[in-house]
C-alpha cells in the first residue's frame, strides 16, 4: 500500500486547513476570557440547581453582565466578567436568589490587566520553549537536523488548527480561551509530537535494514507498519474527550472540545504531514546536490 504517493493531497489538505485558521485568526481573533483581559471572578454558593445557566444570564442582565457562568462544583456557581466593586455583591445575590435559593459568596478576586498580560506573554514564552527543545531533542536522537524541524513543523500546524478552530467558535458561538485553553494548547504540542516521533523511529530503523531502498519507500513502509498502531492509541483517547464532550457538564466543555481537536489533528499530523515533509525535505536535498 503506497501512501505516500498521495502526499501531495495531505499537503493541500494541510495548508487548506493553516489557510483557514490564519484567515480566522486575522478576521475573528480569539475571543478572550477575563484570563487574559483582567475582570472579576466571583464564585458563590447556591441551594437550588433545578436550572441551566443559560437562564442566568437574562436574570442578572439590569445588575451585572458576566462574560461567562458556570457550574463549578456541587451547589456553586463561578461568574467571569467586568471588573465589579464590593458594593455591587450583595445586589448580585439578592438578583440570584430568585432563582438559585439562599447564596453565599465563596471566592471573590479582580484580575488586573498587569497579571493577565503577563500570563499572555508567559504563554508564548511556553510554546517557543517547548518548540525550541523538542527540535533540539529530536535532532539529537535522530542525527538529522531535518527530523527536529519537520516534527516541530507538524507540531505548529496542529496548534495553528486548534487557535483557527477557537477563533471560529469564538465568533459564532461566543466561546472564549482561558487558561484551560492554554493547558488544551500545550498538551496538544505533546500529544502531536508523540505520535510523529514513533513514526520516525521506524524509519530510522527500516533505514539502517534497507540502505539501498528509496527513502521515499522507506517513509511509506515506516508509515504502513506504524499507522494502525497510531489509530488504535488516538481512538481511546479521541472516544474518551467525546465522553467528556458530550457528559462532562459546561465546566470543561470547551477544554474537552479543544482537547479533542488537538487530538483528531495531532494524529493525522504525524503520519500525513511529518513523514510527507521528509521526503520534500529529501527530494530537495538531491535536487541541490545535482
Amino acid at each position: 500500500m503506497n501512501i505516500m504517493k498521495y502526499r501531495k493531497i495531505y499537503f493541500l489538505f494541510s495548508s487548506l486547513l493553516v489557510v483557514v485558521s490564519l484567515v480566522a485568526l486575522g478576521i475573528f481573533r480569539l475571543l478572550p476570557s477575563v484570563d487574559f483581559t483582567g475582570g472579576s471572578l466571583i464564585e458563590v454558593q447556591v441551594e437550588k440547581t433545578d436550572y441551566s445557566v443559560e437562564e442566568l444570564y437574562p436574570l442578572l442582565s439590569e445588575v451585572y453582565e458576566p462574560t461567562t457562568i458556570q457550574f463549578s462544583g456541587e451547589n456553586q456557581l463561578l461568574m467571569k466578567g467586568p471588573e465589579l466593586d464590593v458594593a455591587t455583591q450583595p445586589v448580585i445575590l439578592d438578583t440570584l436568589s430568585q432563582k438559585t435559593g439562599v447564596t453565599s459568596i465563596l471566592r471573590f478576586e479582580v484580575v488586573g490587566p498587569t497579571i493577565s498580560g503577563e500570563l499572555l506573554s508567559k504563554t508564548g514564552i511556553a510554546i517557543l520553549l517547548v518548540a525550541g527543545v523538542i527540535t533540539l531533542y529530536v535532532w539529537k536522537q535522530f542525527e538529522e537536523l531535518r527530523y527536529g524541524v519537520c516534527a516541530v513543523t507538524a507540531m505548529l500546524h496542529d496548534s495553528l488548527i486548534l487557535l483557527g478552530s477557537f477563533a471560529l467558535l469564538g465568533h459564532f458561538f461566543g466561546v472564549q480561551v482561558d487558561i484551560l485553553f492554554v493547558t488544551a494548547l500545550l498538551t496538544t504540542l505533546s500529544f502531536s509530537i508523540h505520535d510523529t516521533v514513533v513514526v520516525f523511529h521506524r524509519i530510522r530503523e527500516l533505514r539502517a535494514k534497507r540502505r539501498s531502498q528509496a527513502f521515499e519507500t522507506t517513509v511509506n513502509d515506516a508509515v504502513v507498519e506504524t499507522i494502525s498502531r497510531s489509530i488504535n492509541n488516538s481512538v481511546t483517547i479521541i472516544l474518551m474527550l467525546a465522553a467528556l464532550v458530550l457528559l462532562g457538564g459546561s465546566s470543561i466543555l470547551w477544554f474537552s472540545v479543544a482537547l479533542l481537536i488537538g487530538a483528531v489533528v495531532g494524529t493525522y499530523s504525524s503520519t500525513f504531514l511529518a513523514a510527507p515533509l521528509l521526503i520534500l525535505w529529501e527530494e530537495v536535498e538531491k535536487r541541490r546536490k545535482k
